[in-house]
């Protein structure tokens, strides 16, 4: 890796995971004891799971999204939407996460790639609107009355979110930062080595080593709400 340390104009990107949220109480899936394994991926989380049993489906999405609704962005939330309004250059935070707690505490914008708790999708004509507390099976569309309305989450085997953008942004990156993610989903996984070609100099925060650690120019270990405020401070010095 030949990546240098950011200058302060430098385009900071950043993308985080379930580690940012989890000391807000939103366990990661992969801890053990965490949602998976109580509700297997492939009933909950893709597009046979839904089709199968959209009354599961939608029932596990009403769990997540009250759990959601209760939790409070941490210091490392705090720390990024700090990071956000004052470096003087660009920075683009990524997020793998649906919850929205980067935006209570303050963040914007925010990319989803993985969609959002607070998202409707129609699975008939994609459209988007805000989803209610709780949503049921057969759930009517607004726009083509098609009972087929459906959390807006990307599931695993479908294409994350505005990846055309996230791709720019990482081909342009002079700092990236990988932050409470296990480097074990892709494309996620792979940004490291995309940033890595632009140039940039890469960081892995994170509670452990995650799959791809060997990519990175630098790793801090640590809880997030301690290890991601220390680095925002030593960015905006």
């Amino acid at each position: 890796m030949t990546g240098q340390p950011p200058s302060p104009a430098d385009h900071i990107v950043i993308l985080t995971g379930a580690g940012v949220s989890a000391e807000s109480g939103l366990g990661t899936f992969r801890d053990k004891g965490g949602l998976w394994e109580e509700y297997p991926v492939e009933q909950v989380a893709t597009p046979e799971g839904f089709a199968a049993d959209p009354a599961l489906v939608q029932r596990f999405y009403n769990m997540r999204r009250a759990h959601a609704a209760e939790a409070q962005p941490n210091d490392a939330h705090h720390a990024l939407a700090l990071l956000q309004r004052d470096h003087p250059g660009r920075v683009t935070l990524i997020t793998q996460n649906v919850d929205a707690l980067h935006e209570a505490a303050g963040s914007d914008p925010v990319i989803h790639m993985h969609g959002a708790l607070a998202g409707a999708l129609c699975a008939t004509c994609d459209h988007r609107w805000s989803a209610p507390q709780e949503m049921r099976a057969g759930e009517v569309c607004p726009a083509c009355a098609a009972p087929t309305a459906r959390p807006d989450i990307v599931w695993f085997g479908e294409m994350p979110y505005h990846m055309e953008e996230i791709i720019g942004a990482l081909s342009q990156a002079t700092l990236f930062a990988a932050i409470g993610t296990s480097g074990q989903v892709y494309p996620a996984a792979g940004f490291v080595q995309i940033a890595a070609e632009a140039g940039a100099h890469c960081v892995e925060i994170n509670l452990d080593a995650s799959a791809t650690v060997s990519d990175f120019d630098t790793a801090i270990r640590g809880p997030a709400t301690e290890t991601v405020p220390a680095w925002v401070d030593g960015l905006l010095g």
